[in-house]
């Protein structure tokens, strides 16, 4: 073969290879244009990828530091003395007991000389000028009453009045521009609203134990004048007395009760409303003393079999068992039988309302009672009167 063929030959294989490497690209191009590639992602920030997992949303717990702070310094600790007549441990002699004859011939045991027994308790301050408001039960038969405030200051107290149908007692200290709780209202809160106490528990000063309000308006035997609140905020012996507080820093009740089978804290306690402890308040200090209304009935709560035997859609009301001969209710008319619903515009729901708005009642006033009587209601006009003790 001569050069010019050669030469030839060899830019017809350089074509050739040339057309075949321009196929090859094509078909990948094609091929990707059917099956495109995947995107890869890009790596998160380095601020994400320390983040931690954004936990589960839960139910954010209240915290009481802040009322602690602003409102403790106005809980007050108080010890009493009161002297004990009869000490534990001298035997009450009577006639037929054997050693009855003995001191009869020989002469009586000498009489003990009375001994002093302390008392703890708690109270919070309500005015700038050293008004304190703590339980009766605190105070009772206390020849000497000590105020201990939490800058360490201590006080002699003076015992303005105690009521023991509320168990609501006022102090006086001789002080001036001291720390105020704030009063709230006892109506506006709900069960299953938190609730702090602060007192003094078995002598702990200033101790703050927090719960729940469980139930409202309880009426406890020999205390139906008290709509408690009950809540399953630890109370001990010491914390008689002390406020207990909701989230918003206000007092709304004064603890003065726990239900316990073995004389310890067991999950239920009891407040008194600052309405009623107020309104006591009031009137001790403006007296010494509490006035209270009566009509002269005898009632008997109200059950859902009575109510239907009456004509009654619903056991609402305060049933009349018996009335006074002669009383304000026996004047006005109402009888055995009958059934008050409202007095002066306000429902009565149960026995222990129509008491404590009786009792709540100026002596005096002439209050409308509607009552059902024989399947329809009727309207009376009772004029209180006071309650004499």
């Amino acid at each position: 073969m001569s050069n010019g063929n050669r030469q030839i030959s060899k830019k017809i294989t350089i074509v050739a290879m040339a057309l075949l490497l321009m196929a090859c690209s094509r078909s990948d191009q094609d091929q990707a244009a059917v099956e495109p590639k995947q995107a890869v992602p890009a790596p998160p920030p380095a601020a994400q990828q320390n983040a931690q997992p954004s936990p589960a949303p839960g139910i954010e717990l209240p915290s009481f530091v802040n009322l602690v702070k602003q409102q403790g310094p106005a809980v007050v600790n108080i010890s009493t003395v009161r002297i004990v007549s009869n000490p534990r441990g001298v035997p009450q002699l009577r006639e037929g007991d054997p050693m009855f004859e003995f001191f009869r011939r020989f002469g009586p045991p000498r009489e003990p000389q009375g001994i002093p027994a302390t008392g703890l308790g708690s109270g919070f301050i309500i005015s700038r000028d050293g008004y304190i408001l703590t339980n009766a039960h605190v105070v009772e038969d206390a020849r000497q009453v000590s105020v201990k405030l939490t800058n360490k200051r201590e006080y002699n107290a003076k015992v303005i009045g105690a009521d023991p149908y509320t168990d609501v007692a006022l102090l006086k200290i001789d002080a001036k521009d001291l720390p105020v709780v704030k009063i709230g209202d006892a109506n506006q809160i709900e069960p299953g609203e938190w609730v702090a106490a602060i007192g003094s528990p078995f002598g702990f000063e200033n101790s703050i134990t927090v719960g729940v309000i469980s139930a409202k308006g309880r009426s406890l035997p020999n205390e139906s004048y008290v709509p408690f609140i009950q809540t399953d905020v630890a109370v001990n012996p010491g914390n008689s007395g002390g406020p207990l507080f909701s989230t918003k820093g206000e007092v709304i009740g004064i603890n003065a009760q726990i239900y316990s089978q073995t004389g310890g804290f067991m999950g239920i306690s009891f407040a008194i409303p600052m309405d009623v402890a107020m309104t006591i308040a009031d009137q001790l200090r403006e007296s010494g003393k509490v006035i209270r209304g009566r009509i002269g009935v005898q009632l008997q709560e109200l059950t859902l079999d009575l109510a239907s035997m009456l004509g009654m859609k619903e056991p609402r009301g305060a049933l009349v068992a018996a009335v006074q001969r002669g009383g304000p209710a026996d004047r006005a008319g109402i009888q055995p039988g009958d059934v008050i619903l409202s007095l002066d515009g306000r429902a009565v729901e149960y026995s222990a309302d129509l008491a404590r708005l009786v009792a709540g009642t100026k002596p005096g006033e002439t209050i409308s009672a509607e009552i059902w009587r024989k399947g329809k209601t009727v309207s009376i006009q009772v004029k209180v009167e006071e309650l004499k003790s």
